[in-house]
């Protein structure tokens, strides 16, 4: 059976469930328990599992996930809440020192399943730092999953599967989603796997890969431009960022020989740039024009006045599209 919920719901509904089934699991974070976070996901799980399991800690993102990855160690399932994606950057020496190299350092004799989850994007008229979308510091980093949901079912699906996985999670939630819409989501438990791309609109003339809140706006212009020109788009959801799924990308670029990346992050060293060499290097025979881009630009996300001049836009990208299938 299934009901409508929004992302924020879905994803309070999967912690739900995972703190119900699993005496391991815990919650961690600012202000998670009695006021319920600051999007108000944990809102009511305190109440109902005690401040024992979901846990209110001081403001320090370093000392959060330092104790989260020592209670991994010795047999405990931590999901974190960072509040902004730009605030865990005082505990990112333990993300990606610690974290993410505990088996490697240990030759495979530690795991550390914990799970950061963090909104990340702009759109929310948010104040400095509230907006990042720094992914690509994650996907750099081996032994370390990234994820990124982009409808309430995937995020209850990939909330799941990250805290069952043995490995570390970074669980970014696009922040202009929350509440954005509702889809169908299963009340039962059930698995989005990590590492595998959602293929959300079939197509045979150009392929568009996004994420996060950018799947949207990649799907309007795909109809869009649909409905004006008649070109079929294929859009691709990554969801999971590292590792991606490279399959999935590949065969799809052999399908429709052209490809616009779209995603909020700065240009340079942006995700977009990786798909674009990891297609070169399998996919390129198949090409029939050169990759785009359509991203943020190479700056901080700007104030609120000027934040929509800063993100991809549908006309951004039907514009990406056109010159694309037109080269």
């Amino acid at each position: 059976m299934s009901r409508k919920l929004t992302m924020l719901q879905a994803i309070t509904e999967a912690m739900d469930q995972k703190l119900g089934q699993d005496d391991r699991v815990i919650l961690l974070g600012e202000d998670i328990g009695i006021n319920g976070g600051v999007f108000r996901a944990t809102e009511g799980l305190i109440e109902k599992y005690g401040s024992n399991r979901v846990i209110d800690t001081p403001l320090a993102e370093a000392g959060i996930i330092g104790s989260a990855i020592g209670l991994a160690l010795n047999g405990l399932i931590p999901v974190v809440e960072i509040q902004f994606l730009a605030f865990i950057y005082p505990g990112f020496e333990q993300i990606v020192s610690h974290a993410a190299r505990m088996r490697y350092r240990t030759r495979g004799q530690f795991e550390v399943p914990l799970v950061i989850r963090t909104p990340f994007g702009a759109g929310i008229r948010g104040p400095e730092l509230h907006s990042e979308s720094v992914e690509t510091f994650f996907a750099h980093t081996p032994g370390l999953k990234v994820v990124a949901p982009s409808s309430p079912y995937d995020a209850k699906g990939l909330l799941i599967s990250a805290i069952e996985d043995p490995d570390p999670v970074l669980f970014l939630e696009p922040t202009k989603l929350y509440r954005a819409f509702k889809e169908e989501v299963p009340e039962e438990m059930y698995r989005v796997p990590i590492g595998q791309a959602n293929v959300i609109q079939e197509g045979s003339d150009v392929t568009i890969f996004a994420w996060g809140a950018m799947v949207r706006e990649a799907l309007n212009a795909a109809k869009k431009i649909e409905k004006e020109n008649g070109w079929k788009c294929e859009v691709i959801d990554l969801r999971t960022l590292y590792p991606l799924d490279r399959d999935t990308i590949v065969q799809s670029i052999k399908k429709t020989g052209r490809a616009l990346v779209v995603h909020e992050a700065h240009k340079t060293a942006g995700l977009g740039a990786e798909i674009i060499s990891l297609i070169n290097d399998e996919a390129l025979v198949y090409l029939k024009a050169p990759i785009k881009r359509v991203t943020g630009f190479d700056v901080p996300v700007p104030q609120f006045s000027v934040e929509e001049e800063y993100l991809p836009t549908v006309e951004r990208v039907k514009q990406g599209i056109m010159e694309t299938i037109l080269f």
